[in-house]
């Protein structure tokens, strides 16, 4: 069983990491590119929607899975978060190929959790009452993802630590599906890694950015219904939620549309003031690791104390995530340091 595991992750990396060499001209050749504006942290034309790359390490690795057993049981559980992830990449290859109306994109995300999470319902013998929650959980944080990948390496680093938690997190819940599905999401965006570190040679574009966040979703959703603790979900996921709402809350107070391109995220904000985009993702990624560990300690906790003060490392570590730009802007003075987006 740890053969064909070990084997999976092998699967999703080396497709991750090899498969741009064909897919990088292709996209050129159709014009998925992004035009350097404003807003962008490149000042040349530059690839986009190398997403496809890492949903085919991702989608040959669970489909693996499936057909040599590796997942025993549970394979209906597998087999939709796979169908989640397929129709949010193809979703989100729309967006970059062609364009989608805000209304339309929205739709069709709430569609998509809609029926992933109803069919979720009926396997695992649920309440429909969850389909709602599913639903907006998965579209939300599809979004999340999106809003978040604008510097080159978060998006990658985000989906290797996150899958990495839910892989523990399936070991501990005595949940494989999740270990098997941790495994296989972490060792695809690993391998998107190199290919956008640094330089940013290409960017996931939409269909990674939507990939990443349905995989994490339909990860969580899955588990939050088969029963693993929801500190072991939300915990590793706590600093992209609080960095994209509390960026929607002050726009929304200053009159301003939240959906709308901006540089107000404490990321971007990071970036402005004198960080490179591989420090702030790893910063971004470090504060995460440190509320998925608090995460966990607060679950498995014996005593009230460990669970009061696993919280307590949790909140002050997102407190002082949302103020370090400020803490930063103290000590070095504003900078800019170019054009921020996209991963």
């Amino acid at each position: 069983m740890i053969a064909l595991l070990i084997a999976a992750g092998a699967i999703a990396f080396g497709v991750s990491v090899a498969l741009p060499v064909v897919v990088k001209p292709l996209l050129f050749r159709w014009g998925v590119v992004d035009i350097p504006s404003d807003r962008s942290s490149h000042t040349g034309v530059v690839i986009r929607g190398m997403g496809l790359a890492v949903s085919g390490g991702v989608g040959l690795a669970l489909a693996f899975s499936l057909l040599t057993g590796l997942v025993p049981v549970d394979r209906s559980l597998v087999l939709t978060i796979l169908a989640v992830i397929i129709a949010a990449s193809v979703l989100g290859w729309i967006e970059d190929f062609r364009g989608l109306s805000i209304k339309a994109r929205a739709g069709a995300q709430l569609a998509l959790g809609v029926a992933g999470t109803s069919i979720l319902a009926w396997t695992i013998d649920q309440s429909y009452w969850w389909v709602p929650i599913g639903a907006f959980a998965i579209a939300i944080y599809i979004n999340v993802a999106n809003f978040m990948d604008g510097i080159n390496g978060i998006s990658g680093m985000h989906g290797v630590l996150v899958g990495s938690f839910y892989a523990v997190a399936g070991v501990l819940s005595e949940q494989w599906w999740l270990t098997v599905a941790g495994i296989v999401v972490a060792a695809a965006f690993a391998g998107f890694l190199p290919w956008n570190l640094g330089r940013g040679v290409v960017f996931l574009g939409d269909v990674g950015s939507y990939l990443l966040g349905a995989s994490i979703a339909a990860m969580a959703v899955t588990g939050l219904l088969a029963g693993v603790y929801l500190e072991y979900l939300l915990s590793p996921v706590l600093i992209y939620l609080a960095d994209t709402f509390t960026t929607f809350l002050r726009r929304i107070r200053r009159g301003e549309r939240f959906y709308a391109s901006h540089r107000e995220h404490v990321y971007q904000q990071l970036t402005v003031n004198g960080l490179s985009h591989v420090q702030v993702a790893l910063l971004v990624t470090c504060c995460s690791a440190v509320t998925g560990l608090a995460g966990f300690v607060v679950a498995t906790a014996q005593s009230p104390t460990y669970a009061v003060g696993g919280s307590l490392v949790a909140a002050l570590t997102v407190v002082a995530y949302l103020y370090s730009p400020r803490f930063l802007r103290v000590r070095t003075g504003p900078r800019s340091t170019g054009r921020i987006r996209g991963s």
